[in-house]
Protein backbone atom coordinates (compact mmCIF):
# COMPACT_ATOMS: atom_id res chain seq x y z
CA UNK A 1 0.00 0.00 0.00
CA UNK A 2 1.14 3.81 -0.63
CA UNK A 3 2.24 5.92 1.72
CA UNK A 4 -1.55 8.03 2.18
CA UNK A 5 -0.24 9.64 5.64
CA UNK A 6 2.26 12.18 6.19
CA UNK A 7 3.97 14.16 8.85
CA UNK A 8 4.73 17.87 7.25
CA UNK A 9 7.24 18.50 9.63
CA UNK A 10 10.87 21.04 9.13
CA UNK A 11 12.24 17.53 11.17
CA UNK A 12 11.42 13.71 11.72
CA UNK A 13 11.83 13.67 14.64
CA UNK A 14 8.57 13.26 15.31
CA UNK A 15 8.00 10.68 12.76
CA UNK A 16 9.01 7.59 14.90
CA UNK A 17 6.41 8.87 17.92
CA UNK A 18 3.28 8.84 15.19
CA UNK A 19 4.70 5.43 14.24
CA UNK A 20 4.60 4.16 17.80
CA UNK A 21 1.27 5.34 17.88
CA UNK A 22 -0.25 4.26 14.59
CA UNK A 23 -2.71 1.54 13.95
CA UNK A 24 -1.90 -1.74 12.45
CA UNK A 25 -1.03 -1.02 8.62
CA UNK A 26 -1.02 2.60 8.72
CA UNK A 27 1.70 3.83 6.57
CA UNK A 28 3.66 6.91 7.74
CA UNK A 29 5.98 9.23 5.87
CA UNK A 30 8.05 12.61 6.65
CA UNK A 31 7.67 15.32 4.89
CA UNK A 32 10.40 18.18 4.97
CA UNK A 33 8.36 21.74 5.40
CA UNK A 34 11.91 23.22 4.85
CA UNK A 35 11.85 21.94 1.14
CA UNK A 36 10.68 24.13 -1.65
CA UNK A 37 6.51 24.16 -2.48
CA UNK A 38 7.32 22.25 -5.13
CA UNK A 39 8.99 19.65 -3.76
CA UNK A 40 6.30 19.37 -0.74
CA UNK A 41 3.73 19.08 -3.32
CA UNK A 42 5.77 16.21 -5.03
CA UNK A 43 6.04 14.21 -2.18
CA UNK A 44 2.40 14.75 -0.83
CA UNK A 45 1.06 12.95 -4.25
CA UNK A 46 -0.95 10.58 -3.27
CA UNK A 47 -1.58 11.41 0.43
CA UNK A 48 -4.52 11.66 1.82
CA UNK A 49 -4.14 13.28 5.24
CA UNK A 50 -1.11 15.09 6.85
CA UNK A 51 -0.29 15.94 10.44
CA UNK A 52 1.20 19.27 10.54
CA UNK A 53 3.66 20.00 13.16
CA UNK A 54 3.74 23.19 13.85
CA UNK A 55 0.33 23.81 13.09
CA UNK A 56 0.86 25.68 8.81
CA UNK A 57 -0.33 24.03 5.74
CA UNK A 58 -0.61 27.34 2.91
CA UNK A 59 -3.26 27.69 0.47
CA UNK A 60 -0.63 27.70 -2.35
CA UNK A 61 0.23 24.43 -1.03
CA UNK A 62 -2.96 23.28 -0.86
CA UNK A 63 -3.42 23.40 -4.27
CA UNK A 64 -0.32 22.08 -5.58
CA UNK A 65 -2.04 18.42 -2.91
CA UNK A 66 -5.26 17.57 -4.80
CA UNK A 67 -5.34 13.80 -2.52
CA UNK A 68 -5.38 15.57 0.73
CA UNK A 69 -8.79 15.59 2.29
CA UNK A 70 -7.62 16.26 6.04
CA UNK A 71 -4.69 18.93 7.76
CA UNK A 72 -4.50 17.18 11.08
CA UNK A 73 -3.26 19.92 13.89
CA UNK A 74 -1.78 18.35 17.19
CA UNK A 75 -2.22 21.89 18.59
CA UNK A 76 -5.84 23.20 19.46
CA UNK A 77 -5.87 26.09 18.33
CA UNK A 78 -6.11 26.68 13.73
CA UNK A 79 -5.87 30.12 13.44
CA UNK A 80 -2.73 29.81 11.67
CA UNK A 81 -4.66 27.96 8.64
CA UNK A 82 -6.75 29.54 6.36
CA UNK A 83 -9.74 27.11 6.87
CA UNK A 84 -12.36 28.99 4.72
CA UNK A 85 -9.65 28.89 1.89
CA UNK A 86 -8.67 25.47 2.27
CA UNK A 87 -12.17 24.01 3.16
CA UNK A 88 -12.67 25.70 -0.87
CA UNK A 89 -10.83 22.84 -1.93
CA UNK A 90 -11.98 20.06 -0.74
CA UNK A 91 -9.82 19.79 2.36
CA UNK A 92 -11.06 19.52 6.42
CA UNK A 93 -8.76 21.20 9.21
CA UNK A 94 -9.10 19.24 12.43
CA UNK A 95 -7.99 20.27 15.91
CA UNK A 96 -6.41 17.75 18.20
CA UNK A 97 -9.53 16.53 19.85
CA UNK A 98 -9.18 17.79 23.29
CA UNK A 99 -6.28 15.94 23.82
CA UNK A 100 -4.50 19.37 25.77
CA UNK A 101 -7.71 19.97 27.54
CA UNK A 102 -6.73 19.03 31.02
CA UNK A 103 -3.45 20.37 31.23
CA UNK A 104 -5.14 23.71 30.06
CA UNK A 105 -7.55 23.61 32.54
CA UNK A 106 -4.79 22.67 35.37
CA UNK A 107 -2.93 25.58 33.97
CA UNK A 108 -5.94 27.60 34.16
CA UNK A 109 -6.24 27.12 37.98
CA UNK A 110 -2.66 27.56 38.79
CA UNK A 111 -2.57 31.54 37.21
CA UNK A 112 -6.23 31.95 38.92
CA UNK A 113 -4.46 30.78 41.83
CA UNK A 114 -1.13 32.56 41.63
CA UNK A 115 -3.10 35.86 39.95
CA UNK A 116 -5.71 36.13 43.08
CA UNK A 117 -3.39 35.20 46.17
CA UNK A 118 -0.33 37.26 44.54
CA UNK A 119 1.74 33.91 44.55
CA UNK A 120 4.48 35.57 41.53
CA UNK A 121 4.79 38.46 43.64
CA UNK A 122 5.75 36.17 47.26
CA UNK A 123 8.06 34.19 44.74
CA UNK A 124 10.06 36.94 43.22
CA UNK A 125 10.05 38.60 46.83
CA UNK A 126 11.64 35.49 48.54
CA UNK A 127 14.31 35.09 45.23
CA UNK A 128 15.19 38.34 45.34
CA UNK A 129 16.09 38.27 49.41
CA UNK A 130 13.65 41.01 50.47
CA UNK A 131 11.01 38.08 52.26
CA UNK A 132 7.74 39.79 52.35
CA UNK A 133 8.94 43.01 51.22
CA UNK A 134 6.23 46.01 50.50
CA UNK A 135 3.55 43.27 49.88
CA UNK A 136 1.91 42.92 53.14
CA UNK A 137 0.97 47.25 52.36
CA UNK A 138 0.79 47.07 49.05
CA UNK A 139 -1.08 44.39 48.02
CA UNK A 140 -3.71 44.03 50.58
CA UNK A 141 -6.29 45.54 49.43
CA UNK A 142 -6.27 42.82 46.60
CA UNK A 143 -5.69 39.69 49.25
CA UNK A 144 -8.95 37.83 48.51
CA UNK A 145 -9.84 34.30 48.95
CA UNK A 146 -11.25 32.36 46.11
CA UNK A 147 -13.93 30.61 47.99
CA UNK A 148 -16.86 32.27 47.53
CA UNK A 149 -16.46 34.36 44.30
CA UNK A 150 -18.33 34.22 41.47
CA UNK A 151 -16.11 32.88 38.43
CA UNK A 152 -17.55 33.15 34.73
CA UNK A 153 -16.27 30.99 31.85
CA UNK A 154 -16.43 32.31 28.35
CA UNK A 155 -16.81 29.23 26.43
CA UNK A 156 -18.03 25.35 28.13
CA UNK A 157 -16.65 23.81 25.75
CA UNK A 158 -14.20 20.66 26.32
CA UNK A 159 -12.15 23.17 28.19
CA UNK A 160 -13.82 25.75 30.09
CA UNK A 161 -16.32 22.72 31.43
CA UNK A 162 -13.36 20.49 32.91
CA UNK A 163 -12.10 23.81 34.41
CA UNK A 164 -15.56 24.64 35.85
CA UNK A 165 -15.51 21.17 37.42
CA UNK A 166 -12.41 21.93 39.17
CA UNK A 167 -13.78 25.28 40.70
CA UNK A 168 -16.50 23.08 42.47
CA UNK A 169 -13.63 22.23 44.84
CA UNK A 170 -13.45 25.75 45.43
CA UNK A 171 -16.45 26.65 46.73
CA UNK A 172 -17.34 29.43 43.89
CA UNK A 173 -20.38 30.37 42.34
CA UNK A 174 -19.84 29.35 38.51
CA UNK A 175 -21.77 31.44 35.73
CA UNK A 176 -21.08 30.69 31.43
CA UNK A 177 -21.75 32.29 28.40
CA UNK A 178 -21.38 30.63 25.21
CA UNK A 179 -23.13 30.83 21.79
CA UNK A 180 -23.27 27.09 21.10
CA UNK A 181 -25.33 24.89 23.65
CA UNK A 182 -23.15 22.56 25.80
CA UNK A 183 -23.79 18.70 24.89
CA UNK A 184 -25.11 16.80 27.53
CA UNK A 185 -22.18 15.27 28.78
CA UNK A 186 -20.07 18.39 29.63
CA UNK A 187 -23.12 19.65 31.78
CA UNK A 188 -23.21 16.47 33.84
CA UNK A 189 -22.41 16.61 37.57
CA UNK A 190 -22.00 20.52 36.88
CA UNK A 191 -23.39 23.10 38.92
CA UNK A 192 -23.17 25.84 36.21
CA UNK A 193 -26.11 28.77 35.24
CA UNK A 194 -25.83 30.25 31.80
CA UNK A 195 -26.02 33.68 31.40
CA UNK A 196 -25.75 35.83 28.96
CA UNK A 197 -21.85 37.58 28.14
CA UNK A 198 -22.99 40.91 29.17
CA UNK A 199 -24.20 39.45 32.51
CA UNK A 200 -21.13 37.46 32.84
CA UNK A 201 -18.75 40.15 32.50
CA UNK A 202 -21.13 42.32 34.83
CA UNK A 203 -20.83 40.13 37.79
CA UNK A 204 -18.14 38.00 37.57
CA UNK A 205 -14.66 38.20 40.57
CA UNK A 206 -12.87 36.20 37.87
CA UNK A 207 -13.70 35.80 34.52
CA UNK A 208 -11.79 33.09 32.18
CA UNK A 209 -11.36 33.23 28.32
CA UNK A 210 -11.50 29.23 26.63
CA UNK A 211 -12.92 30.43 23.00
CA UNK A 212 -11.12 29.32 20.10
CA UNK A 213 -10.02 32.59 17.52
CA UNK A 214 -11.81 33.29 14.85
CA UNK A 215 -13.39 35.94 13.25
CA UNK A 216 -16.21 36.44 16.05
CA UNK A 217 -13.69 35.85 18.93
CA UNK A 218 -11.01 38.36 17.61
CA UNK A 219 -10.86 41.69 20.01
CA UNK A 220 -14.14 39.59 22.05
CA UNK A 221 -12.78 41.92 25.19
CA UNK A 222 -12.11 45.59 24.57
CA UNK A 223 -12.87 48.63 26.00
CA UNK A 224 -16.14 48.23 26.28
CA UNK A 225 -16.65 44.44 28.03
CA UNK A 226 -13.59 46.09 30.44
CA UNK A 227 -16.04 49.04 31.07
CA UNK A 228 -18.59 46.25 32.33
CA UNK A 229 -16.02 44.82 34.48
CA UNK A 230 -16.27 45.04 38.08
CA UNK A 231 -13.19 47.60 39.29
CA UNK A 232 -12.22 44.41 41.33
CA UNK A 233 -12.87 41.49 38.33
CA UNK A 234 -9.35 39.68 37.40
CA UNK A 235 -9.07 38.39 33.81
CA UNK A 236 -7.55 34.86 33.14
CA UNK A 237 -6.62 33.95 29.52
CA UNK A 238 -5.19 30.62 28.82
CA UNK A 239 -7.39 30.39 25.04
CA UNK A 240 -5.49 32.85 22.29
CA UNK A 241 -3.80 36.14 22.77
CA UNK A 242 -6.02 38.31 20.14
CA UNK A 243 -8.89 37.41 22.18
CA UNK A 244 -8.20 40.30 24.19
CA UNK A 245 -7.46 43.27 22.53
CA UNK A 246 -4.32 43.94 24.78
CA UNK A 247 -3.53 47.42 24.38
CA UNK A 248 -7.35 47.93 25.50
CA UNK A 249 -5.99 45.51 28.44
CA UNK A 250 -3.10 47.76 29.00
CA UNK A 251 -5.46 50.74 29.68
CA UNK A 252 -7.47 49.04 31.72
CA UNK A 253 -4.60 48.14 33.93
CA UNK A 254 -3.57 52.12 33.91
CA UNK A 255 -7.00 53.04 34.51
CA UNK A 256 -7.91 50.59 37.07
CA UNK A 257 -10.85 49.31 35.46
CA UNK A 258 -10.04 45.72 36.72
CA UNK A 259 -7.97 44.40 39.42
CA UNK A 260 -5.39 41.89 38.00
CA UNK A 261 -4.73 39.45 34.66
CA UNK A 262 -3.55 36.43 34.26
CA UNK A 263 -2.38 35.54 30.95
CA UNK A 264 -1.11 32.66 29.14
CA UNK A 265 -1.19 34.67 25.50
CA UNK A 266 -0.32 37.46 23.92
CA UNK A 267 -1.34 38.97 20.85
CA UNK A 268 2.07 38.81 19.79
CA UNK A 269 4.31 35.77 20.73
CA UNK A 270 7.07 36.10 21.92
CA UNK A 271 5.44 39.14 24.15
CA UNK A 272 8.27 42.01 23.16
CA UNK A 273 10.45 43.04 26.04
CA UNK A 274 8.98 46.68 25.86
CA UNK A 275 5.02 44.85 26.05
CA UNK A 276 3.64 47.86 28.97
CA UNK A 277 1.75 44.63 30.86
CA UNK A 278 5.36 43.61 31.79
CA UNK A 279 5.53 46.53 33.82
CA UNK A 280 2.41 45.73 36.08
CA UNK A 281 2.97 43.74 39.18
CA UNK A 282 -0.64 42.63 39.14
CA UNK A 283 -0.25 41.22 35.46
CA UNK A 284 0.99 37.62 35.60
CA UNK A 285 2.11 35.95 32.38
CA UNK A 286 3.19 32.78 31.55
CA UNK A 287 4.77 31.59 27.94
CA UNK A 288 1.47 29.74 26.09
CA UNK A 289 2.80 27.05 27.75
CA UNK A 290 -0.66 25.82 29.08
CA UNK A 291 -0.44 22.41 27.64
CA UNK A 292 3.17 21.59 28.43
CA UNK A 293 2.41 18.07 29.78
CA UNK A 294 3.76 14.75 28.19
CA UNK A 295 0.28 13.53 28.99
CA UNK A 296 -1.55 16.07 26.93
CA UNK A 297 1.37 15.31 23.69
CA UNK A 298 0.68 11.53 23.80
CA UNK A 299 -3.13 12.22 23.79
CA UNK A 300 -3.10 14.63 20.93
CA UNK A 301 -0.49 12.70 18.58
CA UNK A 302 -2.56 9.85 19.22
CA UNK A 303 -5.63 11.74 18.25
CA UNK A 304 -3.80 13.11 14.91
CA UNK A 305 -2.54 9.57 13.90
CA UNK A 306 -6.07 8.02 15.04
CA UNK A 307 -7.94 10.86 12.72
CA UNK A 308 -5.45 10.80 10.26
CA UNK A 309 -6.48 7.14 9.88
CA UNK A 310 -9.60 7.28 9.52
CA UNK A 311 -9.65 9.97 6.62
CA UNK A 312 -6.61 7.82 4.73
CA UNK A 313 -8.96 4.76 4.95
CA UNK A 314 -12.10 6.63 3.78
CA UNK A 315 -14.18 7.72 6.88
CA UNK A 316 -14.91 10.99 7.82
CA UNK A 317 -12.65 12.62 10.34
CA UNK A 318 -13.58 14.04 13.76
CA UNK A 319 -12.99 17.10 15.53
CA UNK A 320 -13.38 19.12 12.36
CA UNK A 321 -12.91 23.15 12.56
CA UNK A 322 -15.14 24.98 11.10
CA UNK A 323 -14.52 27.64 8.17
CA UNK A 324 -14.41 31.15 9.79
CA UNK A 325 -12.43 33.08 7.26
CA UNK A 326 -9.58 33.15 9.67
CA UNK A 327 -6.20 32.50 8.42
Amino acid sequence: MSDKIANLAPNRDQLELFQKLAPDGAELKWIDSTQSIEDQARELDGVTSVIVTPSVYTVELARLTPSVRLVQTVSAGTNMIDKLALGELGITVSNNGGGNAISVAEHTMGLLISTVRKLQLQFNSVRAGTWTSDIRAKWYYQANEIAGKTVGIIGLGRIGHRVAKRLHGWECDVIYSDVITPPDEFLEGLDVTSVSREELLRTSDIITLHVPLNASTFHMISDAEFDMMKPTAILINACRGPVVDEAALVRAMQDKKIAAAGLDVTEVEPTPADNPLLEFDNVLITPHMASFAQEATERSRGFAIYNADRVAKGQEPESAVPPDGLA
